[in-house]
């Protein structure tokens, strides 16, 4: 696994010392937090260039015929404690109403096993784009030992990863959710870089309703927003600077019991969107 890719290993055990990133970037994100604009995101000033909405779901196992989604990492990474599945009928992706369902269903064999949708297949064909603003709205599933993320990682893994969790939400905290970033080099001989933050909610508000997880990346800062009104910032890794692909799954566990899990488990995703900044609105923003 790690000949692959090391983040699999360490998305596990980043649940267990989240505690240790939230200290760790403390400093960083309060000044930034203070320096943060507060103006709710304005999609008005952007177009849109990925658009799911979920009236059907084009996946396949790998890529089979170009399927606009693959139902695994492309580098062949499970994670958490219930298996990624190849589609199948009616699991453990259904569409109704332009919704997408995940389904988490623990089997006769005591295996629990669930879905996950990568827009970029092994080969790195899909759809990937280099800065912009990457959305999801989703209604996240309650319960102990569920583990729901939206991502993003980098294209060219040839020196590096890149890695954005726009979103992962641990369900023996219903009144949190994480963000944060990683860019792994560990594998080719560097040293990884980290940072992260965590967004109080409303406790059990997040499995109650539909919200926004999202991000924008720009040359400068990278922004994550919840419901459209900014969360955090951080400085731009110059590793970001390349196409990224958006990742949405239901993982269980993350270092943490499933013996209280729900079975089955449900993360209902209304659509996922990739935007541009309008050209001069872009513009603007770079000459800052």
């Amino acid at each position: 696994m790690m000949a692959k890719i090391s983040t699999i290993g360490w998305r596990s055990r980043l649940a267990m010392a989240s505690f240790v990133i939230a200290i760790a970037g403390f400093l960083l994100v309060t000044h930034i937090r203070a320096t943060m604009a507060e103006e709710p995101l304005d999609i008005g000033k952007f177009d849109l260039t990925f658009d799911e909405s979920f009236d059907h779901l084009d996946v396949s196992a790998w890529g089979e015929k170009k399927s606009r989604w693959i139902a695994h990492t492309p580098w062949n990474g499970d994670f958490g404690d219930a298996r990624f599945t190849d589609p199948q009928d009616g699991f453990p992706f259904t569409t109704k109403d332009g919704v997408l369902q995940i389904e988490a269903r623990k089997g006769p064999d005591g295996v629990w096993r669930s879905g996950l949708l990568s827009s970029v297949n092994p080969r790195g064909e899909g759809f990937s784009q280099q800065f912009g603003y990457f959305e999801a709205r989703m209604k996240l599933p309650p319960g102990k030992g569920v583990w729901p993320a939206f991502w993003l990682i980098g294209l060219d893994r040839s020196k590096f990863t890149s890695e954005i969790d726009v979103l992962e939400y641990y369900g023996r905290a219903p009144y949190e959710f994480s963000s944060g970033f990683h860019i792994w080099r560990q594998a080719q001989g560097g040293q990884n870089s980290t940072g992260g933050y965590w967004t109080k909610v409303p406790e059990g508000s997040l499995s109650s309703d539909y919200h926004t997880y999202g991000v924008e990346i720009l040359p400068k800062t990278t922004t994550i927003y919840f419901d459209r009104k900014p969360v955090w910032s951080f400085e731009t890794p110059r590793e970001f600077w390349m196409p990224f692909y958006p990742l949405v799954n239901l993982a269980l566990g993350a270092g943490w019991p499933t013996d209280e899990t729900p079975n089955p488990s449900f993360l209902y995703v209304d659509y996922v969107h990739v935007y541009k900044r309008k050209v001069d609105v872009l513009q603007d923003i770079e000459t800052r």
